[in-house]
């Protein structure tokens, strides 16, 4: 993954502000460039990958308040962007076992019970821990410290993650009422996919006996399947098709208005961007398709779909797969992301 996420051209310089929130560090970008004028405020979240720490998001926050500034705010009225950056759970300055952090492939044995308990919510209704709780947490008390007049007030939130953020982005779309676009770079929806692939990759012994071993393995518990089936984003909106690790999702019917609901309830009115490396094999775009093509079926737009049966005019969902790239923000993606933000910004 690059050192720099960039457009190709230098970050233009930001502001930056500290704040400690909750006992969480946390670095607001952009504030001291807001308009006087100024009467609402988006706020775009920003969540680093693995085995970095918020930092790396600095020149993505750049990218997006400029282009807001330069090239969107005039069309909008008085309503400014400002971007927040937090280190995930162990990680930068909240770092407590840098082994916890690693792969399977770098000799961490519970890398998957490790990475999941970092970034997903644990208890029904209110993510309560990791990565989205915290963010949710902050959503709760930012306005008390950026603008304790409640003015200007912020009115809308987004949320844009790299990697193990991009798992996380995807999750916050699906439970945060309060995210309304999110945009997932190299993540994906779908853990126990994602994980069995990896288990695959790194020639897991429990793998290698049977796929069917691995799961419910000491490299991937039973319990953690109970926890990751209470959150992750295609165990959630799938639930009345059955697990199904396969590549086809397909919903009957009889199977179409359970599965409507929950559409309705965690993705009404939303927007995702999904950005992915054809090249990726830390989190291949194939790991994602079944649930991408499975949202498009439902909408319609699906290959070989001559009707829908999901119908949300509101709700938007771009994907795109970027050929000679691998687990990367690549300055092509670095650009589409920064426009998406833009438009979804406008788009309120």
């Amino acid at each position: 993954m690059t050192s720099q996420y960039s457009t190709g051209y230098p970050p233009p310089r930001i502001s930056k502000s500290s704040f400690t929130v909750a006992g969480i560090p946390v670095t607001v970008y952009g504030l001291s460039d807001l308009p006087p004028d100024v009467t609402h405020v988006a706020v775009l979240w920003l969540l680093h990958p693995r085995l970095r720490s918020h930092e790396c998001m600095e020149p993505i926050a750049a990218y997006c308040i400029h282009h807001w500034n330069d090239n969107c705010k005039k069309d909008d009225g008085p309503k400014g962007l400002i971007a927040i950056s937090f280190d995930q759970r162990n990680h930068g300055s909240r770092l407590v076992d840098n082994r916890a952090n690693l792969a399977w492939a770098q000799g961490n044995k519970s890398h998957a019970v490790d990475m999941f308990s970092i970034y997903p919510p644990v208890l029904p209704l209110r993510p309560t821990d990791g990565t989205a709780m915290d963010t949710s947490l902050l959503m709760d008390h930012i306005p008390s410290y950026l603008f304790p007049s409640n003015f200007p007030c912020i009115t809308q939130n987004l949320c844009l993650g790299v990697s193990l953020g991009g798992h996380a982005s995807w999750l916050l779309l699906v439970h945060e009422p309060r995210i309304t676009a999110a945009v997932s770079v190299i993540g994906c929806p779908d853990y126990i996919r994602l994980m069995t692939d990896r288990a695959r990759r790194s020639e897991l012994e429990s793998y290698t006996q049977g796929q069917h071993k691995f799961l419910g393995s000491s490299d991937f518990p039973n319990r953690l399947i109970d926890v990751v089936e209470k959150w992750d984003p295609v165990c959630v909106l799938l639930k009345p098709l059955g697990r199904d690790v396969g590549t086809k999702l397909r919903a009957t019917a009889v199977q179409r208005p359970p599965l409507r609901t929950l559409l309705e309830k965690h993705l009404k009115g939303k927007a995702v961007l999904a950005l992915s490396g054809k090249e990726d094999e830390d989190v291949p775009p194939d790991m994602s398709e079944p649930f991408i093509n499975y949202l498009n079926d439902a909408m319609g737009k699906g290959e070989g779909v001559e009707e829908g049966w999901w119908e949300d005019p509101e709700f938007l969902m771009e994907d795109e797969v970027f050929e000679g790239v691998g687990h990367a923000f690549s300055e092509e993606m670095v650009r589409k992301a920064v426009s998406f933000v833009g438009e979804m910004v406008v788009k309120g």
